[in-house]
């Protein structure tokens, strides 16, 4: 009985919120019985909590993917605390770092990566969709965590264990959880926010090439299904986080070389290390 009352006192929230969104919180409902009642999910948000504010007062940076992070020191970043997003892992032997967290919400690009990303050590937070292509026939590993994801419902997260808009980018993602873990300052590299390959936002592609988009040409490379950008959401997502930071007495700064973000205030990346 206990146990039932727990997990109605946890679904409460997140269904009343989802009703009084209107027809994109109805679409959501669907998803809560498995996000409340599925084995992982309690084990998960014992483990997410954790984080909740452990890295309260200090700074940290979220690493985009794009061509920039070519020219951009990142062996700066050793003593750093760092998100990394998506397929970074391909410049960590090149580069000779890990970031300190990995984040990957994109339901493509974990159908496509989620071998490589079993593999990786660091701390993992992934959307809850991905739970069983991930895992299809065992626990998650320790390192690995999920995070309830929707698509929409415009929000800004600062409880780890409350659901996260994604904004049309894991960027969004990384600042939320940034947020959650308490880090005061944040800096943005690495996210150019404009992309060579045109066509409608969200629109599912296949790569017939190398990637000019991303540092590596195997990013998105030859075969590889991803979606196109959609840099409308993305910066509505990115003045929502602007604005939550400030009004906490925190900041965003966006440090990417060259980057055409205009949202957040712009330092200069080799500042940060004097």
């Amino acid at each position: 009985m206990d146990s039932i009352k727990s997990k109605l006192k946890e679904i409460s929230p997140t269904l009343f919120g989802a009703l009084r969104s209107g027809r994109d919180g109805l679409v959501r409902i669907a998803d809560l019985p498995g996000m409340v009642f599925h084995p992982w999910r309690r084990e998960s948000n014992q483990r997410l909590k954790e984080y909740q504010n452990m890295h309260s007062g200090k700074r940290c940076f979220v690493i985009g993917n794009g061509p920039s992070l070519k020219h951009t020191d990142l062996s700066l970043l050793k003593d750093e605390y760092t998100f990394g997003m998506n397929r970074i892992y391909l410049a960590f032997e090149e580069r000779g770092f890990q970031t300190s967290f990995l984040v990957s919400v994109n339901d493509l690009v974990i159908e496509q990566s989620h071998e490589d990303f079993r593999d990786l050590s660091m701390p993992k937070f992934f959307s809850w969709r991905s739970k069983e292509l991930l895992f299809p026939e065992s626990q998650p590993d320790i390192n690995s965590h999920f995070l309830y994801t929707t698509y929409t419902g415009p929000k800004f997260n600062k409880q780890i264990n409350n659901r996260f808009w994604e904004g049309a980018t894991v960027t969004y993602v990384c600042l939320q959880l940034a947020f959650c873990m308490g880090f005061s300052e944040v800096y943005l590299i690495g996210v150019d926010h404009s992309f060579d390959t045109k066509g409608k936002a969200n629109q599912t592609i296949v790569s017939s090439g190398d990637d000019p988009n991303h540092f590596s040409p195997e990013y998105f490379g030859k075969g590889f299904r991803w979606q196109l950008p959609d840099l409308d959401t993305s910066e509505i997502s990115y003045r929502l986080a602007y604005q939550n930071y400030l009004a906490a007495g925190r900041h965003v700064f966006d440090a990417t070389i060259g980057g055409k973000l205009q949202v957040f205030p712009k330092v200069d990346y080799s500042s940060l290390f004097s």
